[in-house]
């Protein structure tokens, strides 16, 4: 009997996306995602998000790798950047892959709030140092689908 005539074949497509499910709503990776959305550039280093999402760089770092492993994730590198004291050289961002999943999975629609968030934080000097540091490109698919029309306003005259 084939996978067809036993109807297993028509659950894996459920298998997958229950597998994605369960990927993006851990705790610690669902932050990071978050904080991923929220950044300007989609780029942090590993100092940012243990600053935004709160756990340890170990802690983070070991969901980093689950998200790289399931093609999500990817970690950048800014090699100018290799040699500067202060300045992060290793980035973490989405891959094209990554971004078709939150696209699928309704996370694009929160980009404004994560944007929000993330402006509305208070940062330390470093963690800023960090946000301001040049970064690599990331592949324009995943640029253009992150970006959003942030509204402009205007200055209250008070």
């Amino acid at each position: 009997m084939s996978e067809s005539d036993t109807g297993a074949g028509a659950s894996e497509p459920f298998a997958e996306q229950q597998r994605l499910f369960k990927l993006l709503s851990q705790d610690t990776r669902h932050l990071i995602v978050q904080e991923l959305l929220g950044h300007p550039a989609h780029l942090m280093s590993l100092a940012e998000l243990e600053y935004m999402v709160g756990k340890t760089q170990a802690a983070i770092k070991d969901q980093l790798d689950t998200l790289i492993d399931a093609g999500i994730v990817a970690r950048y590198t800014h090699d100018p950047s290799e040699s500067a004291r202060d300045l992060p050289s290793q980035f973490y961002g989405f891959t094209e892959r990554g971004v078709e999943i939150l696209y699928e999975y309704k996370y694009l629609r929160g980009l404004p709030v994560a944007r929000a968030l993330y402006e509305n934080t208070r940062k330390t000097e470093k963690v800023e140092r960090h946000e301001a540091a040049p970064r690599p490109a990331l592949p324009p698919t995943v640029v253009d689908a992150l970006v959003f029309d942030e509204p402009k306003l205007k200055p209250s005259s008070e």
